[in-house]
């Protein structure tokens, strides 16, 4: 019994020793994954926990020396994000992006012949009207008159989900230029010169308009003055030696860009509102007036050619690219479709759509696009002062019979603020609109999501944005503000 004791034992004694051999290997084990657990913060929360009362001082001392440092990761985690503001603004955004499990929890809608996608459609009128975001105003980064800078502003591409090999959404790589010729008087219109990238002209409320280059170095080429108010529109020709301007004071001119001379004046017995130039015959000039009437004139001779009368002021105009169709938008937020007569110039009425909404709000941006993926045919961008897109779908067998195919309501606005389209990029990432804003920023907006619609912001006028134009080339984007300071921004290359 005694030897069978002495070997129970040392067997017992070597099994015991594997144990130690094994507890050593896995305490070097833990040790390691300690250390590496310690990069860790909720690591750090579980060893903040409160101790017994006889391991008091060590709980303070691990307390205090945790507390000393910062957790590892969240540093990691901003070398990962990516974004061209590079400040707090732009990594908070990235932070806020939705996740793989928010996109998962978002409920599916089936696709039917009546409605494009996301987008619920009964009897021509749209149940889903989203509510953009509100943002703070940044600072002014105002300048001198001309000045080339490399700020680069703040965007925000963080509420869509980064996809390996897809570039952001219109990111920008800052400012190109800036012009501030008007001296505190607001910059109500601006466009770019057409099939041109670098010819810029934009008017303002003290009657100048200012024709610039944006090429490098950018230059103010001519300043035109000669209308007594606000400038509330203007075209430039085909050829873009010409420019035809309307105004409040009530008189239609007509500019030549090489002398920088008026060669025209047609007076009128109300408010000038919107101009537009026909696409294939520029000898007819269309233009909407306060006394709720289209007149279109001779272009050579100054005569009038037909008129067309309407419900309300005609306050926001565009042709279609075969000048057949023209639409306009009213004072009571109204769209009109009228068939224009490429020979004569006469007008007749077609169709007109008219809104739900109770408050009759102007239509401040009426836009033709030939082409959207979204509907596979032209449509038409309206915007209104209380802050309401419209996207419509454009019959041409119907003579330009308008069908809503989405909405957006932003928040309520004071100004007269104007969008546009996004069109390169539309084709084959969304359908993008960029618009001004009250809160001194360029917001996009993609149309095809119906929630976080907002996809970027730009940030550096230092008042309420009213206007916003591409050039031909879509690489650059002009803004204008309610104190006179027009900004270039240029967009980031695409690979």
């Amino acid at each position: 019994m005694a030897e069978g004791e002495i070997t129970n034992n040392s067997s017992k004694e070597g099994v015991n020793e594997n144990k130690n051999n094994k507890s050593c290997i896995n305490g070097t084990d833990k040790t390691s994954e300690k250390k590496a657990s310690m990069k860790d913060p909720e690591t750090f929360c579980c060893l903040l926990q409160p101790g017994n009362a006889d391991s008091s001082p060590d709980y303070i001392g691990i307390r205090r020396f945790l507390l000393a440092r910062k957790a590892e990761s969240s540093s990691y985690r901003r070398l990962d994000w990516r974004c061209n503001g590079k400040g707090y603004v732009a990594y908070r955004n990235y932070m806020r992006r939705p996740r793989k499990w928010e996109k998962l929890q978002t409920p599916s809608r089936p696709s039917t012949p009546g409605n494009s996608g996301p987008w619920n459609s009964r009897s021509g009128s749209f149940s889903h009207l989203f509510d953009a975001e509100s943002w703070n105003s940044s600072k002014d980064q105002r300048s001198g008159s001309v000045a080339s800078t490399n700020r680069s502003s703040s965007l925000s591409d963080s509420d869509r989900p980064r996809q390996r090999g897809v570039e952001p959404a219109y990111s920008f790589v800052g400012m190109h230029c800036i012009f501030d010729q008007c001296k505190a008087a607001a910059v109500t219109v601006l466009k770019f010169g057409h099939m041109s990238s670098d010819l810029l002209a934009y008017g303002a409320s003290d009657g100048t308009l200012v024709v610039c280059s944006v090429s490098d170095p950018p230059s103010v080429l001519k300043q035109l003055n000669g209308h007594s108010k606000d400038v509330t529109d203007f075209d430039f020709s085909s050829n873009n030696q010409y420019i035809a301007s309307s105004s409040k004071d009530k008189t239609v001119r007509v500019w030549e860009l090489s002398k920088g001379l008026c060669i025209r004046i047609i007076y009128g017995v109300s408010p000038q509102l919107c101009i537009r130039f026909h696409p294939v015959n520029n000898n007819f000039l269309s233009v909407g007036n306060a006394k709720k009437e289209i007149t279109v004139f001779n272009f050579s001779t100054g005569r009038i050619i037909t008129k067309s009368n309407f419900d309300s002021e005609v306050t926001s105009m565009d042709h279609d690219h075969t000048g057949l169709l023209i639409f306009c938008g009213d004072a009571q937020g109204c769209i009109y479709t009228a068939s224009m007569e490429s020979r004569t110039g006469a007008l007749s009425r077609s169709h007109r759509y008219k809104s739900g909404n109770k408050l009759k709000c102007p239509v401040a941006t009426v836009q033709y696009r030939s082409f959207s993926l979204m509907t596979k045919g032209p449509v038409l961008l309206s915007c209104t002062q209380d802050g309401s897109l419209s996207f419509f779908s454009i019959n041409l067998e119907s003579q330009g019979y308008l069908t809503l195919r989405c909405s957006l309501k932003l928040t309520s606005r004071i100004h007269t603020i104007r969008a546009s389209f996004c069109p390169l990029l539309s084709l084959d990432k969304g359908e993008y609109i960029v618009a001004g804003s009250e809160d001194t920023h360029v917001n996009f907006y993609d149309l095809t999501r119906p929630k976080h619609t907002c996809v970027n912001k730009l940030q550096g006028h230092g008042f309420p944005v009213i206007g916003v134009a591409w050039n031909h080339g879509e690489n650059l984007l002009a803004s204008s503000d309610l104190y006179g300071v027009v900004i270039v921004w240029k967009r980031a290359k695409t690979k």
